[in-house]
């Protein structure tokens, strides 16, 4: 399956039917008048955040949503039949956003939340509903109401409890596939990794997610490479893990150009929890390690893990430092919670 993670849709509800204009004329029946029926509601168009779905490929070949109009109302003072809803399902983690690709209309965060994106048009009235005591042959209906027509961005942000940040080839996908079940690319060139990935993710007896994405280069703020692109996925993450290469003959400046980037990127990311390793630690004898780590230590200013994907040394650490920062943020998120569920 491939991936997606931004669709852009177009949506109509249906319009209301027209109201009715019908008099009752029956042979030998006394006390005719007007029997014209109200017109059928117009269809509504509903977005719901169902389980299964991790991607918006669906919407790629399908991208027109038009609700069905309601019916025009009948004689015998019979109401239309209202148009069928229209139900947008996609995966959880999407925001649906206005036309300007800014303005969110929703974020579906949690299974089986529905949103109204265009509500159906009202029936029109039938005479019927007109008459009066002055007026007892009313020869007028209201029209059904209008639907509503709107284009909307449908962008998928990956709902994971830790991200993976790094320059291209720092050993993110060896990460995620030594320590879970994921089987992501891995390659000895840069952009192996196309598209993001998610893993589960256990230790200690407890599981969490942890999502990879593409490598960033300088300059990915502005559009270079296609890491930026999928910033948006890590946005949900309680934690980062930024991995350093450390083959690198710069890993000072590689550590510096993520965190770079990070900053440009703006919103609430840089600021998010970041735990820095140094990864392929094997591939280095006791000096280069010690100097790598030193080096990187005082770059970033507090402890830098070792590890190897590889050799998995340190990997266990690296998990357990991961599992508790994301503890510690499910505890912080929890009596907001709770507060805004409490009822009185």
């Amino acid at each position: 399956m491939k991936f997606l993670d931004l669709a852009k849709v177009y949506i109509r509800s249906g319009a209301g039917g027209n109201g009715c204009i019908s008099f009752r004329r029956e042979k030998y029946i006394e006390h005719g008048g007007p029997d014209g029926g109200d017109g059928g509601k117009g269809g509504s168009v509903w977005v719901e955040a169902v389980d299964g779905l991790n991607t918006l490929i669906d919407f790629r070949y399908q991208q027109h949503f038009f609700a069905k109009n309601g019916q025009s109302g009948m004689g015998r003072q019979r109401t239309g039949k209202d148009g069928d809803d229209i139900i947008l399902r996609v995966p959880v983690g999407t925001e649906i956003l206005d036309e300007d690709e800014e303005t969110v209309l929703a974020d579906m965060t949690e299974l089986g939340q529905r949103v109204l994106l265009a509500k159906g048009g009202n029936g029109g009235f039938g005479n019927l509903h007109f008459k009066t005591s002055v007026n007892q042959a009313p020869r007028r209906a209201n029209p059904g109401q209008e639907g509503v027509e709107r284009t909307i961005w449908l962008r998928l942000k990956l709902i994971a409890d830790a991200g993976l940040l790094g320059l291209p080839n720092a050993g993110k996908s060896t990460f995620l596939s030594a320590t879970s079940n994921a089987r992501p690319k891995i390659a000895d060139y840069p952009f192996t990794t196309l598209h993001p990935n998610l893993g589960v993710v256990g230790v200690d007896n407890a599981e969490f997610v942890v999502a990879d994405i593409p490598g960033l280069i300088e300059g990915a703020h502005e559009g270079r490479g296609i890491g930026d692109r999928f910033l948006g996925h890590v946005e949900r993450c309680a934690v980062l893990l930024h991995l350093v290469d450390g083959t690198s003959e710069t890993l000072v400046e590689d550590y510096h150009t993520i965190v770079g980037e990070l900053e440009a990127y703006g919103g609430e990311l840089a600021e998010k929890p970041r735990i820095t390793a140094l990864n392929k630690v094997d591939a280095l004898d006791d000096e280069e390690r010690a100097e790598a780590h030193a080096a990187l230590e005082a770059a970033v200013g507090r402890p830098v893990h070792l590890m190897s994907g590889v050799s998995r040394h340190g990997l266990t650490d690296v998990l357990r430092t991961l599992r508790s920062q994301i503890k510690e943020d499910r505890l912080r998120l929890k009596p907001e919670e709770e507060e805004e569920t409490w009822q009185p």
